[in-house]
């Protein structure tokens, strides 16, 4: 049996580009006592990827050139040498971008593998995506009934699911995403008071139009442009969770800091980062929340599905464009 793997060969500058992965085969080791062989199935793409590429400073080691790119995957027991896992059961871990991946003991987290759960929901509503929304809405941001929210790639995995929690909190929000049709998504399924379109529209006066009251709560997903907009529009006392900064990933060179940083002594803002990781013994509440409010139908959430391990250096690059649809995923197997 050959595994094929996608090894980090170069550094990218800019966008991930056809010399930064290799896709290269390799012949499965022989399982040591306390390790099992994990098929893969799905692999979650998500913008840290990018980050784990680069050789800066971060919250986990920068992958090594020449090793197996990084990634979170849910798969199957295909062989174990290890007591706790049997053939069959599946599991979540950081597989990494291959067909298979050998997990040591405590390596991989058996999942609820009940016929009626997707097993996709655990890379996102039921994984760190959603316990990312989670944490940071609801502890950080803890938006208040009447106060405005505002998220920013309000229509990617996090962000969907973070103005889903604001509403639910009673909160009015606000969605900024890419294109009309992912505001409309916003605005008609999910649910929130209005969207913007930061391709389109003029995001400092929508949202002058929009919150004349100033924001409360801005969950930054991008960081940039429409992080200037919504500090020059911030309410006193605004809180603002830093989940990410999707706009610089790809920069070349060092950018310009924030042009309103002044907006948050005026307006007494708190700003706080937050790597999900350092919530990592409170997943369990996390989760057992969210699937509460999933199973009761106030939660909605939706997968982009890429077919093919061999898609995804290019399935990445969705995230940089706009292009996905949720929360993206490449399908390396049938379930």
């Amino acid at each position: 049996m050959k595994n094929r793997q996608w090894i980090l060969v170069k550094r990218p500058v800019g966008n991930v580009d056809d010399e930064t992965l290799a896709l290269r085969s390799a012949a499965l080791p022989e399982l040591a006592d306390g390790e099992s062989l994990v098929r893969n199935l799905y692999l979650s793409l998500d913008p840290t990827n990018r980050v784990w590429m680069s050789d800066m400073e971060q919250y986990l080691p920068p992958v090594a050139l020449g090793a197996v790119m990084r990634g979170i995957t849910v798969g199957r027991v295909v062989a174990s040498r290890d007591p706790r896992l049997s053939v069959g059961d599946a599991v979540q871990g950081m597989g990494g971008w291959q067909d298979y991946w050998v997990a040591k003991a405590g390596e991989a987290s058996k999942l609820r593998d009940d016929g009626q759960t997707p097993l996709t929901l655990y890379l996102g509503l039921l994984g760190m995506v959603g316990c990312t929304a989670y944490f940071g809405m609801l502890e950080i941001g803890d938006p208040q009934p009447g106060e405005t929210v505002v998220v920013s790639a309000a229509a990617g995995a996090v962000g969907s699911l973070a103005v889903q929690l604001a509403k639910l909190r009673g909160a009015r929000v606000i969605g900024i995403a890419g294109s009309d049709e992912k505001c409309a998504w916003l605005v008609d399924e999910l649910g929130i008071d209005a969207a913007i379109n930061y391709r389109s529209e003029k995001v400092h006066a929508r949202l002058r139009e929009l919150a004349p009251h100033g924001v409360n709560v801005y969950f930054d997903n991008t960081g940039g442009a429409i992080l200037d907009a919504v500090l020059a529009n911030l309410a006193l006392n605004a809180r603002i969770p830093l989940c990410g900064l999707i706009s610089t990933y790809t920069a070349t060179g060092r950018g310009a800091g924030p042009a309103n940083y002044g907006a948050l002594l005026v307006k007494r803002a708190m700003v706080k980062g937050f790597i999900i990781l350092d919530y990592a013994p409170r997943f369990g509440e996390a989760i057992a929340a969210l699937a509460k409010w999933y199973a009761e139908g106030k939660l909605k959430f939706r997968v982009d599905v890429v077919d093919g391990l061999e898609q995804a250096p290019r399935a990445l690059g969705k995230l940089f464009d706009g292009s996905n649809q949720g929360k993206l995923i490449v399908r390396i197997a049938a379930p």
